[in-house]
């Protein structure tokens, strides 16, 4: 994905926290899978809107949101790579970007170390 990193608070957080992070982005860019796994959630939730949640194995998931258009749907299999939606604004957001989070067995992790900005 090409954009630049907006904000690091979490959503109702009070105080600013690594785990989740919106990056700004035209609208319609890729939203790329950061890791193989495979799909186990594709559908707008509140909040988030756009939402696709890929499990990596061994308690990893990371979640993309925010986005235009959902490419991939529950029980597909991703690469390292794949594109799997659509920067939108589908979130609320005043802009479009996507909303990235990235969890090890329910912890959140730092996202940023594992997506490439371009």
């Amino acid at each position: 994905m090409s954009g630049h990193a907006a904000s690091r608070a979490a959503r109702g957080a009070r105080q600013p926290t690594r785990s989740r992070q919106f990056i700004r982005a035209p609208e319609g860019n890729e939203v790329r899978s950061i890791a193989s796994g495979r799909v186990v959630f594709a559908d707008w939730l509140r909040g988030f809107g756009n939402l696709l949640i890929v499990d990596h194995g061994e308690g990893y998931m990371s979640l993309y949101g925010n986005n235009q258009a959902l490419l991939k749907r529950v029980g597909d299999d991703v690469k390292p790579g794949d594109t799997v939606a659509s920067i939108g604004n589908s979130g609320g957001n005043p802009e479009s970007g996507v909303y990235f989070e990235l969890r090890h067995k329910s912890k959140p992790l730092d996202p940023l170390g594992w997506c490439s900005l371009k």
